[in-house]
């Protein structure tokens, strides 16, 4: 019994480092791409998220969720700086480190060029995902590895 449980052991452990020289070669079909992920928050007015969430989502985003918010200036100071508008919308979107200078200047040239379309983005490290599927669809990656079915 002991004999035949540490064959299984040695088995499952052969299968893992096939796994991982499979995903460490990075050349085939089942290589998982090393690009880290970003969560990007962009804080904007209430009336432009749809715009740009579809900016965002330009560079391979899939992942996106949009929040309604409130300013949190009083009314004084709101009137002193010349804003009438305290509706925000908070966009949260999934991105690859690689895209992520692409999107914030675009989202920098929008900040300065459109008309009421003031804003702020910011991002924050993902330092985890459960699963290479959920990091495939969250990275926009269509090869992914997937468990055989043994």
């Amino acid at each position: 019994m002991a004999e035949k449980s540490k064959q299984i052991k040695a088995k499952i452990k052969g299968r893992i480092s096939e796994k991982k020289k499979a995903l460490t070669k990075g050349n085939g079909a089942n290589a998982v791409t090393s690009n880290r992920l970003k969560l990007l928050i962009t804080v904007i007015g209430r009336n432009k998220a749809e715009f740009y969430a579809d900016l965002i989502q330009s560079f391979d985003v899939n992942m996106q969720v949009i929040a309604l918010a409130q300013g949190t200036a009083d009314a004084r100071i709101m009137r002193n700086l010349g804003l009438t508008d305290s509706d925000k919308s908070v966009i949260f979107s999934v991105i690859q480190e690689n895209k992520l200078p692409d999107a914030l200047h675009a989202l920098d040239e929008k900040f300065k060029t459109m008309k009421g379309g003031k804003g702020i983005a910011f991002t924050v490290p993902v330092t985890s995902v459960i699963g290479t599927l959920i990091f495939g669809f969250l990275s926009n990656n269509k090869t992914v590895v997937k468990e055989e079915n043994k």
